[in-house]
């Protein structure tokens, strides 16, 4: 999985102005990881929002927070949602 983007750290812990990091938790053949991923490309799209993506079959702790919930999408680093996205409240937590 390649991300569109990728930080350490929550971009608005450092610098308010920055805008959010939307983070998808996933795994590869993962079709409600497809569905998520469309949306979360859409939506950052529009809100001018930066995503990354996170493979839990690469990464143990990760694995053993989320694998029965994925996909996982965190918003600065906070999970908001998991399993199915609903666009228009990802875009009022990005704009928020």
């Amino acid at each position: 999985m390649s991300p569109l983007f990728r930080r350490g750290k929550s971009p608005r812990s450092a610098d308010p102005s920055s805008p959010p990091l939307v983070t998808l938790i996933g795994k590869p053949g993962c079709h409600l990881c497809d569905d998520a991923r469309a949306v979360i490309e859409s939506v950052c799209a529009e809100t001018g929002a930066v995503w990354e993506e996170k493979d839990i079959t690469q990464d143990e702790a990760l694995h053993r927070a989320y694998w029965e919930q994925i996909p996982v999408v965190l918003v600065d680093g906070a999970q908001h949602t998991f399993w199915r996205v609903d666009p228009a409240r990802l875009r009022s937590a990005l704009n928020a």
